[in-house]
């Protein structure tokens, strides 16, 4: 569950497209998004990507410094790639969490297998595809 009201993911198909796309184009770096979207009652419906201001991305690491970040409540959370094909958050992951929800994507990034969404205490969160 993400947070006490939000109990449903849905991705846009293009979304999820765009997440594995980019991943693949930006291995053996790691990749990072914001995922926009809004929460509607009891779900998160992420519906756009955006690619966060000043980002780094490296071998190992990706970042971006949130004060660069302008006001924007339709951000959910952030996606990035796990090149080492580890589909769990770090500590690392878990400490530098922004907003409700984290998408964490591995190498091949092929399929929607390769696609891991977890609650910002890095709780599992199953999804759907619209």
């Amino acid at each position: 569950m993400i947070g006490k009201l939000v109990k449903k993911v849905y991705f846009k198909q293009e979304v999820i497209d765009s997440l594995l796309t980019y991943s693949r184009n930006i291995h053996p770096r790691e990749g990072i998004l914001l995922l926009r979207g809004k929460v509607d009652k009891d779900k998160i419906i992420v519906t756009d990507l955006v690619i966060p201001p000043l980002a780094l991305h490296g071998e190992g690491f990706s970042s971006f410094p949130l004060n660069m970040i302008p006001i924007d409540f339709s951000i959910l959370g952030v996606a990035h790639s796990h090149p080492s094909g580890f589909l769990k958050p770090s500590l690392e992951d878990l400490s530098h969490s922004y907003g409700k929800m984290m998408v964490i994507l591995i190498y091949p990034y092929s399929s929607r297998e390769d696609v891991g969404v977890f609650d910002k205490d890095g709780n599992r969160v199953i999804y759907t595809i619209i």
